[in-house]
């Protein structure tokens, strides 16, 4: 094996052993944040460690056969020995082509947790009603990937959808998987306050941004604005008693996050600023990704949220993704969680090029 390689792959092996010691700790077990990142490290590298081990193994049966190579005098044995010593090169060569295609360097991003924004645009009414759908749909396919959610932020709308909706989702290479869902989804369907049967056209926004920590990003405290409001949510015991909803504004570049669904303000507080993080990273993502692409000649996109991707046609149980030219004519399915369909299609496409 390459010394770069099994060097990389011996680090990622102590790695991998002393998260497996640090997980049974008292003080990890009770550090939901800590023992979360020490299971992901642990099922993001398992595959590795274990075809390590194997070569491993195979190197030391290597050694062991070589040695008794020397020592046979039998002729019959010393052939058997050498069939053998052939057929364990083999084995060793697979493990490790194996190996190098595990540790081929993947987007930096892609493990990362992500926050998901969805926000009606054209449409009206309907453009919100969709936004309630995609949510849903999205909800199921993380519950088949085994993501987890945690609200933001919602705002509901009259109609019964949401003017707009944001939440993390947490899990094992969360931005890998949901990086391309950013940008336009167009919808087609007969409105349900439609009189006359006619379909109407409305989209909605996705915007998908890795989860960043603060030193990804550097942010002067002196350019934020932060200011505090009673929140608006659907009520309980804690609505409307306290100004416990914060919005944080840059003001160098004038974007705004805010957070009025913890219950408390430091934790919106500490909600917000994460939220202004990821989207003051998403502008420098975007020239970075958009570089990416045209070096690999794929028409999947910026992630612009200008940027139409997807068209979901009721009447005809139609759904295409127009970077790929993908249409499939199970709508249904898709929007009952089967978004792997197209989530995984878009992926080879992606790291095939």
């Amino acid at each position: 094996m390459e010394s770069q390689l099994l060097e990389k792959i011996k680090k990622i092996n102590d790695e991998y052993i002393e998260a497996n010691e640090n997980l049974m700790k008292p003080e990890v077990i009770s550090n939901i944040k800590k023992f979360t990142s020490l299971n992901k490290i642990i099922k993001k590298n398992k595959s590795k460690v274990d075809l390590y081990n194997e070569w491993k193994a195979l190197i030391d049966d290597n050694n062991t056969l070589k040695e008794l190579m020397e020592i046979e005098e039998d002729s019959n044995n010393i052939k058997e020995l050498r069939q053998s010593i052939n057929l364990n090169k083999t084995n060793i060569e697979e493990v490790e082509s194996k190996l190098k295609e595990l540790m081929i360097d993947k987007d930096p991003n892609d493990e990362k947790d992500v926050i998901v924004e969805i926000q009606g645009a054209a449409g009206g009414d309907e453009s919100k009603i969709f936004v309630g759908d995609l949510f849903r749909a999205y909800q199921k396919y993380f519950s088949k990937m085994d993501f987890s959610i945690e609200l933001i932020e919602d705002n509901e709308s009259e109609s019964g959808g949401y003017s707009n909706i944001s939440f993390y989702v947490r899990g094992v290479d969360v931005y890998g998987h949901l990086k391309f869902e950013s940008g336009v989804h167009r919808v087609q369907r007969i409105p349900v306050t439609e009189t006359q049967g006619r379909v109407h056209t409305s989209t909605v926004t996705v915007s998908v941004m890795p989860e960043v920590e603060e030193f990804d990003v550097e942010i002067n405290p002196n350019d934020l604005r932060i200011d505090t409001y009673r929140s608006g949510g659907k009520g309980g015991q804690h609505a409307n008693k306290t100004d416990s909803a914060v919005r944080i504004t840059h003001i160098p570049t004038g974007i705004v996050a805010q957070s009025q669904d913890g219950r408390s303000q430091h934790h919106n507080k500490d909600i917000a600023m994460q939220l202004l993080r990821s989207r003051i990273y998403e502008i420098k993502l975007k020239e970075e990704t958009s570089n990416l692409a045209n070096e690999k000649k794929v028409l999947i996109g910026t992630g612009d949220r200008s940027e139409k991707i997807r068209t979901y046609n009721y009447p005809q149980n139609r759904i295409t993704d127009h970077r790929i030219g993908l249409t499939l004519k199970k709508l249904d399915r898709v929007m009952d969680g089967s978004l792997n369909e197209i989530i995984d299609v878009l992926i080879s496409t992606f790291n095939s090029k």
